[in-house]
Formats: C-alpha cells, sequence, structure tokens
C-alpha cells in the first residue's frame, strides 16, 4: 500500500529550466544588480509546526509583545508624502501611526494619539496638515507642530499640572525602496540592517519609477501567517491555480533563505511539467509574447524557446519603449522574483509592475486579519505620470480582486477553520514549503529566548 501511495504521488520529471548565468552586462561573478545565485539550504528539520500559533489568543498577545513592537514595518510610500506637512497615517494591532514629512524633508513617526484625553488625530490614510504645518485634536483643540511637538493649548492657565511634559510621542522612522517605515522599538537596529540583503536586490528595479495602480484593503477570516505561508510556496498552484501550469514553471523554483527574510524565482513564460505539450502556444504565453511586441501568429520556434527569445525581445526594444532594464538580467524581463520581507510583506517582482501584500494581524481576534494589495507599473521615461489609485476597502467576498487572489482568499478561511480541528495535528511542510518553515523559525526567535525549545509553549487554556 505505501508503494503505491508512492508511485501515484511522486513528482513530474522535468528537465530544469535555462536559467542565467551572468549578470546584466553579461559577465559572470558577483556583480552589481540583483544577485541570482542560490545560497545553501538551512536545515531547519522536519517537525510538525503546531497549529495553535495560528489560533491561540495567548500567541497572538507574545507575537504583539514580543515580534510587532520590536520589528521593522512599512506604512506606506514616501511618493505619497512629498511636501512638508504630507503625513500617512497606518494601523497595526491596536496601534495607529502618524508618519509626516517635516520641513527638512525628512520623515518622523509618532502614535497617533492627543496626549489630552487620547483622541486619534487623524484618520487611517494619506493626507496634508495644510498651510498651518500643524495637527490639530477635533475633540478640544489642542493643536501639534510637525515635530510632535505642542503649538498650542488652549486654556492652558487652568492646568494647574502645565501642559504634559512631552508633546506626541515619537516611533522610529526611515525610508527606503520609495517607501516609509517605521519601528514601534526605540532600541530598532538601524533599517538598513534589518532588511540585509534585500536593498541590494531589490534597487535594481527602481520603485521610484513606479506609479500605484491598486490601493486594496480586504478582511479576510484567517491568522495573518495563513496569508503569509500561502504566498511562501508554489506547491499550491497545482490545487487551487490550475490555469497558472500553462504559464510558468511550478516544480523548478530557486529558494534562498537569508537572516530573516526569503525568496523565490520562478520561471514565467514556460510550462508546468504536470501538463501536456499543447498543439498551440497557450493563450496566457501569447499574452506575454505580445506584451513585449512579439507577434505569436509569427513564431515559428518552440514553446521552450518563447521564455528566452522574450527576454532577449524585451532587452532589445528597452530603449525605444523608454524602460531601464540594464541592472536586470534577463531572468527578471520574464520570471516571478518573489520575495517575502519579515514578518509581513510579500513581493511579486517583475521587470515593469511589482506587487506587494502587506498582512497585517487583527487587533483583538487571531482568526482575522487585514490583506492589503498594493500593485505598482513602470512609467516609461518621457511619459507623464498618471494619478496614484485611491484606496478602496471591503471585507472578502464582497467584491472580486481577480482571479488568482480570489482562489487565494476562497481557500483560507478554510483552512483557519481547519487550524482550530481535534482532528488537525499540525503543520506537515515538504521541500517545497521551506520558506514557511524559515518563516516560523525566525517568528520563534522573536518570541522565544536563546535554548528555549518552542515546544514547550503552552497557550493559556491548551487552545
Amino acid at each position: 500500500m505505501a508503494d503505491d501511495l508512492h508511485s501515484r504521488s511522486k513528482s513530474p520529471v522535468y528537465s530544469p529550466v535555462p536559467r542565467v548565468t551572468a549578470g546584466a552586462d553579461g559577465r559572470s561573478g558577483t556583480l552589481p544588480g540583483t544577485p541570482h545565485e542560490k545560497v545553501p539550504d538551512p536545515d531547519l528539520g522536519t517537525a510538525v509546526i503546531d497549529q495553535r500559533r495560528y489560533t491561540s489568543h495567548e500567541f497572538m498577545r507574545l507575537e504583539w509583545e514580543r515580534l510587532w513592537t520590536k520589528v521593522w514595518l512599512v506604512a506606506g510610500r514616501s511618493l505619497d508624502m512629498p511636501n512638508p506637512g504630507d503625513y500617512i497615517v497606518t494601523e497595526i494591532g491596536a496601534e495607529s501611526i502618524l508618519l509626516v514629512r517635516q520641513a527638512d524633508g525628512g520623515v518622523r513617526g509618532f502614535y497617533n494619539v492627543c496626549q489630552h484625553r487620547g483622541n486619534r488625530l487623524r484618520p487611517c490614510g494619506r493626507g496634508s496638515a495644510g498651510g498651518s504645518r500643524t495637527f490639530k485634536c477635533l475633540y478640544h483643540h489642542w493643536e501639534y507642530n510637525l515635530d510632535g511637538s505642542y503649538h498650542r493649548i488652549p486654556d492652558l492657565d487652568t492646568f494647574a499640572q502645565g501642559a504634559p511634559p512631552h508633546g506626541l510621542t515619537e516611533v522610529r522612522c526611515e525610508e527606503w525602496g520609495s517607501f516609509v517605515w517605521f519601528s514601534m522599538n526605540p532600541k530598532a537596529e538601524p533599517l538598513a540592517d534589518y532588511l540585509c540583503p534585500i536593498p541590494r536586490h531589490l534597487d535594481p528595479y527602481h520603485f521610484e519609477r513606479m506609479v500605484q495602480t491598486r490601493d486594496i484593503t480586504v478582511e479576510w477570516d484567517c491568522n495573518w501567517k495563513a496569508s503569509v505561508d500561502a504566498f511562501n510556496e508554489s506547491y499550491h498552484v497545482q490545487g487551487i491555480h490550475p490555469q497558472l501550469l500553462w504559464y510558468l514553471h511550478d516544480l523548478d523554483i530557486q529558494i534562498d533563505c537569508y537572516e530573516r527574510h526569503t525568496r523565490y524565482l520562478i520561471p514565467f513564460g514556460t510550462l508546468s511539467p504536470r501538463v501536456r505539450k499543447p498543439p498551440t502556444i497557450p493563450e496566457s504565453i501569447k499574452l506575454i509574447m505580445k506584451g513585449a511586441g512579439m507577434d505569436p501568429a509569427d513564431y515559428d520556434e518552440p514553446i521552450a524557446n518563447i521564455r528566452r527569445d522574450v527576454q532577449k525581445q524585451k532587452r532589445a526594444v528597452s530603449a525605444q519603449q523608454g524602460k531601464d532594464y540594464s541592472e536586470l538580467n534577463d531572468d527578471q524581463l520574464t520570471d516571478d522574483y518573489h520575495y517575502t520581507i519579515f514578518p509581513n510583506l510579500s513581493l511579486n517582482l517583475h521587470a515593469d509592475d511589482f506587487w506587494i501584500f502587506r498582512q497585517r494581524p487583527h487587533a483583538t481576534d487571531p482568526n482575522k486579519m487585514y490583506y492589503d494589495i498594493w500593485t505598482y507599473e513602470l512609467v516609461p521615461k518621457g511619459q507623464e505620470w498618471p494619478q496614484r489609485a485611491k484606496h478602496q476597502s471591503w471585507k472578502h467576498g464582497d467584491k472580486s480582486i481577480g482571479l488568482v487572489l480570489d482562489q487565494d482568499a476562497a481557500n483560507l478561511p478554510n483552512v483557519q477553520a481547519g487550524m482550530h480541528s481535534r482532528g488537525f495535528r499540525g503543520l506537515w511542510l515538504g521541500r517545497q514549503e521551506l520558506r514557511i518553515r524559515h518563516f516560523h523559525k525566525v517568528i520563534d526567535d522573536y518570541l522565544f529566548a536563546p535554548g528555549t525549545d518552542p515546544g514547550e509553549w503552552k497557550p493559556e487554556g491548551g487552545t
């Protein structure tokens, strides 16, 4: 019986997809630009991942105290706050954070709460302090300067104790990659150290050349980690995204794990070995060809050569299209370079666009989360920038977020429900899910003291 199971369940045999062996300038070795070399896989064992990490209020509390309040988190886009007084308000858990462009061009961050009676100064979203360059609480009109200091307190003489000894409570704040980041940890390491090696990998994409085309928040009925897991492996493509098997290779995937962050490199413009070779070019690959300026009707080469020829075509016409790919290797002109920036960012990166999925925990319920979809497209040199997309929000099921993401979203509430089952004994992960195992290892690094066995963790009440 066991032999029958293995024979029925074995992965398809396939030939490796040809990959770059040189940098963008054609030379081999370590070069400026996005590294493409495979790093050795860490030995993380094969232990089952405790499912209570997704359902326990106690584990949620540990995450808040030891993870969310210690790491660097992205708040929004620096390009959305170009002028002094422009601001972004973002929420994480029960906290609201106010990021403000200063008169000197820098950005400072504060807890978004008035020091009088605790009223939030601004709602979540983007805005400007206006000509006054102050933030006035709409309750009693306490007023703050851009640097968080007091500007005016009405009837201050009636407070025998005077003004509070400090203005708005500050958080760490830095900028990278056309985004603004914050940390609630006053002792947080510099952002560049926290992100390493991400900046070196992603700077060649030049995010500052891209305009935002979608800005959506959806409330999902699952734990935030279930969402991160879903975008940390391609094993599920053959399960819930069968249409993508005619578009990408879901088995020949390079996985790289760094100190905190991970990536995988997925070949696009090719076929999965799970499908039979079709007599004609699949429609999804035709779209890739047309996007590169190729006519599929005139293409006489084997389908296996399309990915290579799309790369050549994009490189050849890039200058006349106003697109600079000089810092990207050839594979980046077709493939999906997918990164997870710990703890909660999933990035799909392509030469002409990139997507960010930001997974945020619910303030009180481990069975809910907020899923932010931010997509961007390259603006060719010389073209006028379109207006960035307006923010929209809704609950899962109210609107479509696109076929592939709808498929993921439909699956996750069932995953979360199953985590509560007495019949489920924890996550049983395979080699294709190495990034998930690494993700939980990094969570453990934050939550548990060195030498502590996370298996000894017991949530209150046992659930």
